[in-house]
């Protein structure tokens, strides 16, 4: 049975981002993801994860300019220095909250330039031999060009081509089903294909981006796949809810004692 997380960074927003690791232990969560920590010292974090008893499934790396429409640093040139500063910093909070993986985003860059090319495949080569001294997983994820147009990884295909020249054991594909439906379709033989690639899974509906009991994609056959094929690591709920989050957690019910 699946096991799920709470996105904070999209769930539970009508309270401020620390009160939200309540809201969501009080929803029945038992762990959560985020897309971003820093702004918050790392001890105040781990402060509301003790207090709920919750675990942090994953968060990412500092991805840039954030506000201004960057998506990570990995593959731009000239962000060399800002990016070797990027992992000092995600793995500084990492050892500090117990988190076992962080997603290295990758940035707006063209994916058939060698020069992009080689610069990401060394990051990410970097930022996983630093990761494996912590026993920290890198998990790279695709974001598709509806939502983010421009990004380096837009497919499932672009993922695992590039982690066949990385090679690092410690890096796998974020398998983020929102994405891979408006991109790759074809969910369950895509599952069955990419599951020994899988580090990371996330959902949502799709198109809307919303609770999964709705849209296209029927998430208990989904899940049920994953199931099969043998994944068994937490299930981020990244998501925006059509209304107030606890209000549309009903689909939660069939799964209640797993999350």
């Amino acid at each position: 049975m699946p096991r799920f997380a709470a996105n904070l960074s999209m769930m539970f927003t009508e309270v401020d981002f620390l009160d939200r690791f309540g809201a969501a232990a009080r929803a029945g969560f038992k762990a959560v993801e985020f897309l971003f920590p820093y702004a918050h010292p790392a001890g105040e974090i781990k402060a509301r994860l003790d207090e709920h008893g919750l675990e942090i499934a994953l968060f990412n790396f500092y991805p840039g300019d954030w506000d201004a429409g960057e998506k990570g640093l990995a593959a731009m040139p000239g962000r060399e220095e800002e990016f070797l500063a990027s992992v000092d910093q995600a793995l500084e909070y990492a050892r500090a909250l117990g988190v076992p993986k962080l997603h290295l985003m990758a940035g707006l860059a063209d994916p058939d330039s060698a020069d992009h090319r080689a610069r990401y495949v060394k990051h990410v080569r970097y930022a996983a031999e630093r990761a494996a001294a912590d026993g920290v997983l890198i998990t790279l994820e695709p974001l598709n060009p509806y939502n983010v147009p421009g990004y380096f990884l837009p497919s499932v295909a672009h993922v695992l081509d590039v982690l066949a020249e990385i090679d690092r054991p410690n890096v796998k594909l974020q398998y983020d089903l929102y994405h891979a439906q408006l991109t790759d379709g074809d969910i369950t033989h895509l599952t069955e294909a990419v599951a020994d690639r899988i580090g990371h899974v996330q959902l949502a509906s799709v198109p809307e981006r919303h609770e999964p009991d709705r849209g296209e994609l029927y998430y208990p056959y989904v899940l049920a796949t994953l199931d099969r094929v043998g994944y068994d690591g937490w299930v981020g709920c990244e998501y925006n809810p059509a209304g107030e989050t606890t209000a549309g957690l009903g689909w939660l019910d069939a799964y209640r004692g797993q999350s």
